[in-house]
């Protein structure tokens, strides 16, 4: 089963145009492995066949990977991030690390923080980092209201509504910051219940392969003042 995972999980990225070293495959296939280890206990997921487990999580949260690449490059290119900052990215009600324990392995030079009110599912963000050796990913405990710190990009994958995200992680958001919200379908009454304050500057569709579902990542700022 591993090496028929493997061979989909390579053949997913490249589909995403991502080009993963074989380092970042055994990290991406090991952390599933985590994940189902630690389900049997602390029901992190329900989903729980391997193959679906694949699709649903890894090449889900993969396909947000080379847009947020994207954003990353033009946010350097408009003075929004300085070319030689730390990027720091804040996955808001990460569960299992989804997506932000796969943005650190695949984007090692972005520090992660996964964020979650359930304390097992903190911990777990924690063993994943101290068994695949990330130094760029950490677990916390916490509100996302309650969160002192800033990041570049914060992030959510069906979390709650927009205007819920928005609205508790404002704070968490550095000066120039941008939100990154994974949706299902175009989430069209979401967006019309947004604050005046904040904006939707980019929508794109994302194909997931192997997810026979509709998936878009949408881009949110705070609107300049009028």
């Amino acid at each position: 089963m591993t090496k028929s995972l493997e061979l989909e999980l390579r053949a997913g990225a490249r589909a995403l145009g991502l080009d993963l070293s074989d380092a970042q495959v055994t990290q991406l296939l090991a952390y599933q492995d985590l994940i189902q280890k630690w389900t049997k206990v602390y029901n992190l997921t329900a989903v729980r066949d391997p193959a679906e487990m694949l699709t649903h999580h890894l090449l889900d949260s993969l396909a947000v990977v080379l847009p947020l690449q994207k954003q990353l490059t033009e946010m350097q290119s408009s003075g929004a991030l300085a070319v030689d900052a730390l990027v720091r990215l804040l996955d808001v009600g990460s569960g299992a690390g989804l997506p932000g324990a796969v943005i650190a392995i695949c984007c090692p030079q972005v520090t992660v923080h996964c964020v979650d009110t359930v304390a097992k599912k903190a911990a777990f963000i924690q063993q994943v980092a101290v068994s695949l050796k990330l130094p760029n990913l950490r677990g916390i405990h916490a509100r996302v209201e309650n969160l002192t710190d800033t990041y570049h990009v914060v992030s959510s994958r069906a979390f709650a509504s927009l205007l819920d995200f928005v609205t508790w992680s404002r704070k968490c958001l550095a000066e120039r910051g941008v939100w990154m919200a994974m949706k299902g379908k175009h989430p069209v009454d979401e967006i019309a219940a947004l604050p005046a304050g904040v904006e939707v500057f980019h929508v794109e569709p994302l194909v997931v392969p192997g997810l026979d579902a509709e998936r878009c990542l949408l881009w949110l700022r705070p609107a300049a003042p009028v």
